[in-house]
């Protein structure tokens, strides 16, 4: 019934319409900031697809694609938790909601879980939505303690 396939450098702008409606859903959907997004979103990724730095998957029904996900390729200091400069960062899960509750995203995450393990790297990170975080949960992944600064005009940091 589905066919999952790697996604190539002609997927670009498609997976970047997976992006916009993923961000739409969690209820993050500034149309101008959505419109500059893919904007320079399309260009990033079919880079990286080329370059082999972005892995991505789309899964079909038919010639539908109903879901996708993919799995950059970070180049990251070697860490405690892995001596390798390399880090896994899952990003762009999406399922359209016609085909939600199918475990679609499920086997996203296997297969991109098993691809990370298959090159042999140790930390895999990610961003979850509220939507996401119990599949991830439930599949090992766990809270740290990243924190961030968003530098957009805001006040300067404070001693």
């Amino acid at each position: 019934m589905f066919d999952t396939r790697l996604a190539v450098a002609e997927d670009a702008e498609l997976i970047a319409e997976q992006r916009c409606r993923m961000f739409v859903d969690s209820g993050q959907s500034d149309e101008g900031q959505m419109r500059l997004m893919v904007a320079n979103f399309v260009p990033w990724v079919r880079t990286r697809l080329t370059d082999g730095s972005y892995v991505g998957w789309l899964v079909q029904e038919g010639e539908q694609v109903v879901a996708g996900a993919g799995m950059w390729l970070i180049d990251f200091p070697p860490h405690w938790m892995d001596p390798e400069p390399v880090r896994a960062y899952l990003l762009n899960f999406y399922v359209d909601p016609a085909f939600r509750g199918e475990g679609l995203a499920y086997e996203l995450l296997t297969t991109a879980v098993d691809e990370a393990r298959r090159r042999g790297i140790k930390v895999v990170s990610l961003h979850a939505s509220k939507f996401g975080k119990p599949l991830y949960a439930r599949n090992g992944f766990e809270p740290t303690n990243e924190m961030i600064l968003r530098l957009n005009g805001g006040e300067a940091p404070q001693g």
